[in-house]
C-alpha cells in the first residue's frame, strides 16, 4: 500500500525577514501534527544559524522536515529549491555565497545570478527547482517574464514543477500548455508556526517513504509515486487576484489600468492582478488538465471556518474550543477538513460542519482580493441544508 504524504514544502524559519520568532524546529516540529502534515520543507536551509539549529534538533529534523530555500535572482524573480540532504545545502551554500552578500542576512538571500544560473547550481547540488508563486506580481516568474524559457534558458528541461501561490490554481495554471507537464505545487509560504499560517496550502502524494528520493519520484511521477491532491486556498481570496491600486484597494479593470497609466484616482500605484496576468499568458481559451494532474480542492483553515461559521473572531475562546475539540476526535486539521465524512462530524456544530462541506463543494461566495488585500469568502446561506444531501467524504466530490 503506498503512503500518503500531506506536504508544506515551502516555509520560512526564523531567520527570514518579516518570520516570526516561533518558527523554530521545535515548535514546527510540535504543530505539524495537528495540521496533518507529514513533510515539511526546512525553508531557509542556507542560512548558517538556521543549518546550526536543524543540527542541533536533528532529531525531531529526520523523518519530518527536508532540506529546502527560497532565492531570488538578479532579475527579482524567486525560485524554491528541494535539496537531498544537509551536506548538499552545505555545499550549495557555498556557491551562492561567492554571488551574494546575504547568505547568513536572510533566510532568503538575493543572489547575483540570472535564473538559468541558479538552476545550474541546483542541478549541480541535484536538487529540484521550480519557481516559486509563479504568477504573484511581486517577485515572480510572471511578474517579469512572460515564459519559462525567458527565465530558465536552457535549463528550462530541467524545471520539475510551479509552485502556484496564493492567488492561482490549476485551473489558471493549465490556460498555459507550457506548464502541462509540469507537477504544480501549493504550499503555504508560511511566516508563522501557527495553523492559519502553516500548511493553508499543502500537497497530497503516494509514496513509499518520507524521504527527498521519494519526494523526488512522486513530484517528477515516476514508479508510481504521484501527487493526488492539490489543496490551496480558492484563488479569488488571494490578495493579488484581481487588478488594484495598492493604497485604496479599489479594483480596477486592466483597460482603464492601462488608460490610467496604472495610476489610481487617489495616487496610489495599480498593480496587475493574477487573473489578468494569466489570461494574457494563457493560449488556451479553457483550462486543460493533463491526465496526470490530481484534483484542486479550496479550503482555508479549519479556524477559519469555524469563525465564519459561527460569527466569532478567529482568535476569540469560542472558536478555540470547537477547533480543540474536532483535533482531539480527529487527530488533525486535514483528518477533519478532507477525510471525515458525515457521520463522523455529527454530534458537533451543524454550522461548522456545513461549512466544511461548503467548501468541499465550492459553494463559498468570495470576493475577489487585489492590491495586497486579501478577498473576503463568506457561506452560502443555504449551508445549513447540506447535512440532508448525504454527501459522506472527500471520495464523493473527487472520486478516485
Amino acid at each position: 500500500m503506498p503512503l500518503i504524504v500531506n506536504a508544506d514544502l515551502h516555509i520560512h524559519s526564523r531567520f527570514a525577514a518579516a518570520s516570526s520568532k516561533k518558527m523554530t524546529i521545535k515548535t514546527l516540529a510540535r504543530e505539524a501534527p495537528k495540521k496533518g502534515i507529514n513533510l515539511i520543507g526546512s525553508g531557509d536551509c542556507l542560512h548558517g544559524g538556521w543549518l546550526a539549529e536543524i543540527k542541533e534538533n536533528k532529531d525531531l529534523f529526520d523523518g519530518l522536515f527536508i532540506p529546502t530555500c527560497e532565492v531570488e535572482d538578479t532579475n527579482r524573480v524567486h525560485h524554491l529549491l528541494i535539496l537531498p540532504s544537509l551536506s548538499k545545502a552545505v555545499e550549495l551554500r557555498e556557491v551562492f555565497s561567492r554571488y551574494t552578500s546575504e547568505i547568513d542576512g536572510d533566510g532568503r538571500p538575493k543572489i547575483n545570478l540570472t535564473g538559468c544560473e541558479i538552476a545550474e547550481a541546483a542541478r549541480d547540488a541535484g536538487a529540484l527547482i521550480g519557481p516559486a508563486h509563479a504568477f504573484t506580481p511581486w517577485t515572480a516568474l510572471y511578474a517579469y517574464h512572460d515564459s519559462l524559457e525567458a527565465c530558465y534558458g536552457d535549463m528550462k528541461s530541467y524545471i520539475s514543477f510551479i509552485e502556484l501561490g496564493l492567488s492561482a490554481d490549476s485551473s489558471y495554471a493549465d490556460l498555459i500548455s507550457d506548464h502541462h507537464d509540469l507537477t504544480f505545487l501549493t504550499n503555504s509560504d508560511a511566516h508563522s508556526p501557527w495553523p492559519i499560517r502553516l500548511a493553508r496550502e499543502f500537497n497530497r502524494f503516494e509514496m513509499e517513504d518520507i524521504t527527498f528520493d521519494e519526494l523526488k519520484m512522486a513530484i517528477l511521477r515516476k514508479k508510481g509515486r504521484k501527487p493526488i491532491l492539490n489543496v490551496g486556498l480558492p484563488p479569488e481570496e488571494g490578495k493579488y487576484n484581481r487588478t488594484a491600486c495598492t493604497r485604496c484597494y479599489k479594483k480596477i479593470a486592466l483597460v482603464d489600468a492601462v488608460a490610467a497609466k496604472w495610476r489610481c484616482d487617489c495616487g496610489g500605484l495599480i498593480k496587475k492582478g493574477v487573473f489578468d496576468r494569466v489570461h494574457e499568458l494563457a493560449d488556451l481559451e479553457e483550462p486543460v488538465h493533463p491526465p496526470h494532474r490530481p484534483p484542486y480542492l479550496h479550503l482555508i483553515p479549519l479556524a477559519e471556518i469555524i469563525s465564519l461559521a459561527i460569527g466569532r473572531g478567529v482568535g476569540t475562546k469560542s472558536v478555540k474550543s470547537i477547533w480543540e475539540s474536532l483535533i482531539s476526535q480527529f487527530g488533525s486539521e486535514v483528518a477533519v477538513l478532507i477525510d471525515s465524512n458525515l457521520d463522523e462530524l455529527r454530534g458537533f456544530d451543524s454550522k461548522v460542519v456545513s461549512a466544511i462541506f461548503a467548501f468541499r463543494e465550492g459553494r463559498v461566495i468570495i470576493d475577489p482580493g487585489g492590491g495586497g488585500k486579501y478577498g473576503s469568502i463568506k457561506l452560502p446561506e443555504e449551508s445549513d441544508t447540506v447535512l440532508a444531501k448525504g454527501q459522506r467524504s472527500l471520495l464523493d466530490i473527487f472520486p478516485e
